[in-house]
């Protein structure tokens, strides 16, 4: 018994003895061991997830991580009889893949580290793919398997946009410091993923090599995001962009297209001049605090509907605006038309966009009220934030009456787009709610988030205000945006076979020191088709040069070859085309058009007489008493030519030949066509043929 209790108690001291070791160890010896485990070169080190995709509404890729690599080699694995047989072919392989060193330099490379008992060598500093790595693995000494050839692959995930730099600030940036911009920025914590740990060994000459003990914890790979961009739209709105800045010699411009009913933003670009003279994406200024600026002559919109819902206004009153300048106590406010309009109607003073027209009207109503006018801005939606999806976005400044700032002149000023700031994309938002039916929604550009596929959080479509005004106003202030364009400041758009409503925008810059320079923000915001709207859009470009500076002549022109774009690819927006052709009724047979010589060749064969009066490829018949007359069918580049008639053989070729995407219906003869006959289109228009 005493044995046991003697056995018992020299246990219990060997325990306690244990456990003040563990303790000291791990207490008060644990940075000494920490040391020395780093000094025999382990440590555990960060292993970086992969990083989530960005994609476009169609599932196009926007951007992705491409996995690339950097071999490099253990030569103290392989044993000897392995190594010597494959260091020569080896040796080989290697050069004649990266082609900058001779077979023998890497070989005496490979047989020296070895000798060294070197466990960490770079064969070259090249990045490799994931298919070269594959071809590598069935290298000599390689193909035995990492733990007997000793090859070594070190993964470096590169951020990768298949579409180079279409919409490359709103895709954004992330930096190693997690500080970045975009959608990349914005939906990092989705994007990014967990990164694991795994125990590495630090090799001769500074690389680190993982040891594989099972202690590892793996990476988890970061969600998707889906995007509502168009890649084709995004092309369309970027080009027509670039080439205005280029021909105006601007500062900067932006460009956002929307989808009315949704809020959908299917197209973004922002292009300004680097260092080098060249427009590239440096800011997203249709976003971002930088955007935020004076609207000008677009915020009219809003002034006329706080005046048209809280007075008895009608379009038809009449305002004297005199002959072009009018003093607001030490201020002159002056019109663009230098000599004024004189007495018009309230309806021509907005699609004039005379000056003072528009303040004479909300001073004489609202200048014992001014917060009342606020009242209805903030009904608008316009005087708080958007709470857009990504990071950065501007706040509107909108002034108060309470402000110190507040001056006599703010209201007639601010009623007209001066001394308050608005980003493109609220402006949008509002122009956007008009064309909605007075609902205005609220911006999405992201609206998926998925992980292999499964939604992980889903974005609607969001309603902000569910009316901006009423619907008396509503429909005048429809009414006034195609008036702009029908016999307004932008009647130079007023030639499309779809009806465009929008406002120009020509607005003053102010100088670093105060006051404003002869330098314009122009603008044109609208939407289309009028009759049934679908998308709005903002088009703005900052400091135009030459002799045409105001918005009707920069900004509304962009807006027109965008939307005659986007009109042209999307059938649903028209309807069906049906030339005034009427067959002929007796012995001749439907012979409306085709190729002359086929069209001879029957006329010929069936003994009809047949006349050319051209000799294009492509014709149209006519009825020449008792015989056919050919005249030339018309076929311009980048013009919708004139198929009704055709057989299906004839139009098919001729309209993929000039770039056109077909779709049809039916047999026989093609009878319809979706796009008119000379509607100027681009390659990749979409167009519906009716066959009976």
């Amino acid at each position: 018994m005493l044995r046991v209790r003697i056995a018992f108690l020299l246990a219990f001291i060997f325990a306690v003895i244990v456990v003040v070791k563990m303790g000291r160890i791990q207490f008060v010896e644990g940075e000494k061991w920490t040391a020395m485990a780093e000094e025999i070169g382990l440590q555990f080190r960060t292993v970086k997830a992969t990083r989530g995709n960005i994609y476009s509404d169609n599932g196009s890729l926007l951007a992705t991580s491409l996995p690339f690599y950097r071999l490099a080699f253990d030569p103290s694995v392989s044993d000897e009889q392995v190594f010597n047989r494959g260091l020569d072919s080896l040796a080989i392989v290697v050069a004649n893949y990266f082609g900058d060193r001779s077979a023998d330099y890497y070989s005496r490379k490979i047989r020296k580290a070895r000798q060294s008992n070197k466990r960490y060598l770079v064969i070259n500093n090249q990045q490799i793919n994931y298919q070269d790595k594959k071809l590598m693995q069935t290298w000599p000494i390689f193909r035995e398997g990492r733990m007997r050839g000793g090859a070594i692959y070190e993964k470096v995930d590169l951020r990768f946009k298949p579409f180079s730099h279409l919409g490359t600030r709103t895709i954004g940036f992330i930096n190693e410091n997690n500080n970045g911009a975009g959608l990349e920025y914005s939906f990092n914590n989705e994007l990014a993923g967990t990164d694991g740990n795994a125990l590495f060994q630090k090799m001769t000459g500074g690389g680190w090599k993982p040891v594989h003990d099972g202690s590892e914890v793996k990476a988890v790979e970061g969600m998707d995001i889906e995007t509502t961009i168009d890649i084709n739209l995004q092309d369309v709105a970027e080009s027509a962009l670039l080439r205005a800045l280029e021909q105006h010699h601007a500062n900067y411009g932006c460009v956002v297209v929307m989808e009315v009913e949704t809020g959908y933003i299917k197209a973004i670009s922002n292009l300004s001049k680097n260092k080098q003279g060249k427009y590239w994406e440096l800011y997203n200024y249709a976003v971002g605090e930088q955007g935020l600026t004076e609207p000008g002559s677009t915020f009219k919109l809003a002034s006329m509907m706080a005046l048209l819902e809280d007075s008895e206004v009608q379009l038809t009153d009449s305002i004297d605006t005199g002959k072009g300048s009018y003093v607001y106590y030490d201020k002159v406010m002056r019109d663009h038309k230098r000599e004024g309009y004189g007495k018009i109607t309230v309806a021509e003073t907005f699609s004039k966009s005379s000056n003072i027209g528009v303040s004479r009207l909300v001073s004489e109503h609202f200048g014992l009220k001014p917060d009342r006018f606020i009242s209805y801005l903030d009904k608008m939606g316009l005087t708080e934030s958007l709470q857009f999806q990504m990071k950065g976005a501007g706040v509107p400044y909108i002034k108060d009456p309470a402000d110190p700032n507040w001056s006599g002149v703010t209201l007639p000023w601010m009623s007209i787009g001066y001394e308050l700031k608005l980003t493109p994309l609220h402006t949008l938002a509002l122009y956007n709610a008009i064309a909605n039916g007075g609902t205005m929604m609220k911006p999405i550009i992201v609206k998926r988030i998925s992980k292999a596929g499964e939604t992980w959080k889903l974005y609607q479509s969001e309603v902000i205000r569910q009316s901006v005004c009423s619907e008396a106003t509503l429909f005048k202030m429809q009414k006034l945006l195609e008036m702009v364009i029908q016999e307004g400041t932008a009647s130079n758009i007023n030639d499309s076979d779809y009806r465009i409503a929008g406002k120009t925008g020509t607005a003053q810059k102010v100088k670093a020191g105060g006051g404003y320079e002869k330098a314009y923000y122009t603008s044109f915001v609208g939407y289309f088709p009028a009759e049934a709207p679908k998308y709005s859009c903002i088009v703005i470009i900052d400091n135009p040069k030459g002799y045409n500076q105001y918005g009707s002549d920069v900004a509304a022109p962009v807006f027109k070859e965008i939307a005659d774009n986007i009109y042209s690819r999307d059938s649903d927006m028209h309807e069906m085309f049906e030339p005034g052709i009427n067959p002929e009724i007796g012995v001749f047979p439907v012979i409306r058009s085709g190729q002359l010589q086929d069209l001879q060749l029957i006329c010929n064969e069936l003994g009809i007489s047949n006349h050319a009066g051209t000799d294009a490829d492509w014709v149209l018949s006519r009825r020449n008493y008792n015989s056919v007359k050919w005249l030339e069918n018309e076929i311009l580049p980048n013009r919708v030519p004139n198929v009704v008639g055709m057989t299906l053989r004839d139009a098919l070729p001729l309209l993929e030949n000039h770039g056109f995407r077909v779709a049809f219906k039916g047999k026989g003869r093609i009878t319809r066509q979706s796009l008119a006959v000379g509607t100027q289109v681009s390659t990749g228009a979409k167009i519906v043929l009716e066959l009976s």
